[in-house]
């Protein structure tokens, strides 16, 4: 069987759960050494194990990327146990919503530390070594709070719509240089902040059901549905996609809508 990423060696940031941990096992799957850069050393540690059984190449590597020494350490160990990235993958994210003059200065700057400034840092680390070997992939992974405002989510769509900038950006910068830079807009996707979302609500099987309710397609995305498009705007199918920001949302952005507090990813 011909693997599309044989021996492409591939950073997936945020790797531990959720959209990036089946990104990592996606990737794997099509024979890429992959990177766990994972701030959570549980998850990390077992999304490298179930990797590995498989007989596929991954390796954790405990990350914070709202610290950039720590996401260059974790460049430099990638470097010494696969070799230089191919592709990075900047899913790392945390959901901080608030009332903006409730908000505090702690939860503004917890917001972009990870949501944004962890997306500079990533591809800061790793752009000098894609433009030494002329090639490389970045996806940036934004939210359609990135080009939409859903009500009762400050300041996460704020950071959100600087990753679509920052994406725009370094994709014009770069593209010269055989460095390919996009973003992908998840929707509501079934993950485990999205449960955790859903469990601070009175009822929450009931938020769950409204919130199926309110897609056109009638459910949430899965993990694997916008792992797939990540790996596709990653391989050379689309070498000539450049500083685009693929919206995968089930549909839900073509439509006005009210009363949507849910954090959609």
């Amino acid at each position: 069987m011909n693997k599309k990423f044989l021996d492409k060696v591939v950073i997936v940031t945020g790797s531990g759960s959720g959209i990036g941990q089946t990104t990592a096992e996606r990737f794997a799957e099509e024979g890429a050494k992959v990177i766990i850069a994972e701030l959570d050393k549980t998850t990390g540690k077992l999304v490298e194990e179930n990797i590995n059984k498989k007989n596929n190449q991954s390796k954790f590597i405990e990350t914070d990327v709202s610290d950039f020494n720590s996401v260059n350490d974790m460049v430099n160990g990638a470097i010494k146990q696969f070799g230089p990235p191919d592709i990075l993958i900047n899913n790392a994210g945390i959901n901080v919503f608030s009332e903006p003059l409730k908000m505090s200065d702690a939860e503004w700057k917890r917001a972009f530390s990870v949501d944004l400034d962890g997306v500079w840092y990533g591809c800061k680390a790793v752009l000098p070594y894609m433009l030494e070997k002329g090639k490389g992939s970045i996806v940036n992974i934004s939210s359609v709070h990135g080009f939409q405002i859903i009500p009762n989510c400050f300041p996460y769509p704020v950071a959100k719509h600087g990753v679509i900038g920052l994406t725009r950006a370094l994709a014009v910068d770069y593209a010269a240089k055989g460095i390919k830079i996009n973003c992908i807009s998840p929707g509501y996707t079934d993950t485990p902040i999205l449960e955790r979302f859903f469990s601070t609500k009175p009822d929450p099987e009931a938020a769950r059901k409204e919130a199926e309710f309110r897609q056109p397609i009638r459910r949430m995305g899965t993990t694997t549905e916008i792992a797939n498009t990540i790996l596709f705007m990653s391989s050379d199918e689309c070498n000539y996609m450049i500083g685009a920001n693929i919206i995968v949302d089930g549909g839900i952005t073509l439509k006005i809508h009210e009363n949507d507090d849910t954090g959609a990813n």
